[in-house]
C-alpha cells in the first residue's frame, strides 16, 4: 500500500464497518502472520469482503513502516470507539544461534496479492492503445543465412525504426479487443517472444542480435523498444470512486473457463476511472432461455460470481486478476462496482 494511505483510509473510512456489517463471524481475534500469506489472505479471514482492509486498518505509529507486515507479526481484531478495527504487532524475528549471539534474519514484507500471478504474465504481455500505429513500427523482414524463423545467437534484418542504444524487445500481434456494445477498437495485444540488440544499420534495414526467446522469431514479428514493466508492489484495493459497468473481454492464452489467479482483460480503462488496485465484483451472465409462451429469447438476471482487482489499467482497457471466483467465470460475463453488505442485504 503507499505509504500514507492505510493512515488516511483509516480516518476517513474506518466507521464505514459496524462489527455486525462486513466482519466474518468467524473472525479470529489474533492472526499470527505465516510465510505465503498475503495481505488479500489475511483480510479474508477478518472480513466478508478483504477490499475493505483500508476500511478497519489502524496504524501504531511507534512502529516504522506500518504499511508493510512481516511473517511473525500479529494481526489482531479491537475495539475503537465502537467499531471493529485491525492492528498489529510487530514480531522480534530473532533466532538464538548460541547463549551469547543472537541475530535477527532479513525479512522480506508480504505481498498484497500473489505478486508471481501477474509478474510474468507482464513480462510475456503488452498492448499498443493505438493500433493505427503498427504499420509504423518496425519488423522483421528476414534472418541470416535465409533462415524463416530464428533464435537466441541468431542474426536478423528489421525494417524501420530502431533505438540505437540498448535491448528492443520481439513482440507478435496477439488479440483485438473490441467494444462488444459500440465496435470501439480498444486495444491490440502484443505477446513478448524475445529480445534483441541492435548491430548496425544500412539505409532502413537494421541488423539485430537475438538475445533471448521464448519461441522461434518470425519474419513480420514487431520490434520495439522494452516496456517500463515496473510493476507497483503497493496495492490499495478499493471500491473505483466512478460507477463502471463493463465485461470481460477475453482471457490471454484463450482459455474460455476463468477460475481464482487468472488474468483477464477488462473493456473499461483509465478513461472509464479505473486505476491499479481497483476491485470489480464479476456477475455471472444469466442463461439465455426461451419464453415457453412466446418463444422469445430471454437473458435470465446474473448472479455474483467473484471479484477482480486492476493491476494494469491502460486508457480505454484494463488487465485484472480474479481474487476470488465463486462459480466459473467466462468472458461476458459484467464487471462492476462492489456492493457493501448493507446494499446486498436491502436487494
Amino acid at each position: 500500500m503507499p505509504e500514507g494511505a492505510v493512515a488516511e483510509s483509516g480516518s476517513v473510512h474506518a466507521q464505514a464497518l459496524s462489527w455486525d456489517d462486513g466482519l466474518r463471524s468467524d473472525a479470529p481475534e489474533r492472526y499470527p502472520v505465516s510465510r505465503g500469506d498475503t495481505l488479500w489472505d489475511i483480510a479474508g479471514r477478518f472480513l466478508r469482503h478483504p477490499w475493505q482492509w483500508p476500511e478497519v486498518w489502524q496504524v501504531n505509529p511507534q512502529i516504522e513502516n506500518p504499511h508493510l507486515i512481516y511473517p511473525g507479526d500479529v494481526v489482531y481484531l479491537y475495539d475503537c470507539n465502537g467499531r471493529p478495527c485491525l492492528g498489529l504487532e510487530r514480531g522480534q524475528g530473532q533466532v538464538r544461534l548460541s547463549p551469547t549471539m543472537r541475530t535477527t534474519p532479513h525479512r522480506e514484507a508480504i505481498e498484497p496479492i500473489p505478486m508471481e500471478a501477474i509478474g510474468q504474465f507482464l513480462r510475456e504481455h503488452r498492448v499498443i492503445e493505438d493500433p493505427d500505429t503498427l504499420d509504423e513500427l518496425a519488423y522483421v523482414v528476414g534472418g541470416d543465412d535465409r533462415r524463416l524463423i530464428s533464435g537466441a545467437g541468431d542474426r536478423l534484418y528489421a525494417r524501420g525504426s530502431v533505438e540505437r542504444v540498448g535491448r528492443v524487445g520481439l513482440y507478435r500481434t496477439g488479440e483485438r479487443y473490441v467494444d462488444s456494445a459500440s465496435g470501439e477498437l480498444l486495444g491490440l495485444a502484443l505477446e513478448s517472444i524475445g529480445q534483441a540488440r541492435r548491430e548496425r544499420s544500412e539505409d532502413d534495414i537494421v541488423v539485430l542480435e537475438v538475445t533471448a526467446s521464448s519461441q522461434e522469431v518470425r519474419n513480420n514479428d514487431i520490434v520495439l523498444p522494452l516496456e517500463d514493466r515496473a510493476l507497483t508492489r503497493q496495492f490499495y484495493p478499493r471500491p473505483p470512486e466512478r460507477a463502471v459497468d463493463g465485461r470481460i473481454l477475453a482471457v490471454p492464452g484463450g482459455v474460455r473457463f476463468i477460475g481464482r489467479l487468472q488474468v483477464v482483460a477488462i473493456d473499461r480503462g483509465r478513461r472509464d476511472g479505473l486505476e491499479t488496485g481497483h476491485v470489480l465484483r464479476v456477475e455471472q451472465r444469466g442463461e439465455l432461455v426461451d419464453d415457453p409462451r412466446t418463444g422469445e429469447a430471454l437473458r435470465l438476471p446474473g448472479e455474483e460470481a467473484g471479484l477482480v482487482m486492476i493491476f494494469r489499467p491502460y486508457d480505454k482497457m484494463s488487465y485484472g486478476l480474479v481474487m476470488e471466483a465463486s462459480r466459473t467465470l467466462a468472458v461476458g460475463d459484467r464487471v462492476h462496482n462492489p456492493r457493501r453488505n448493507l446494499d446486498a442485504a436491502l436487494r
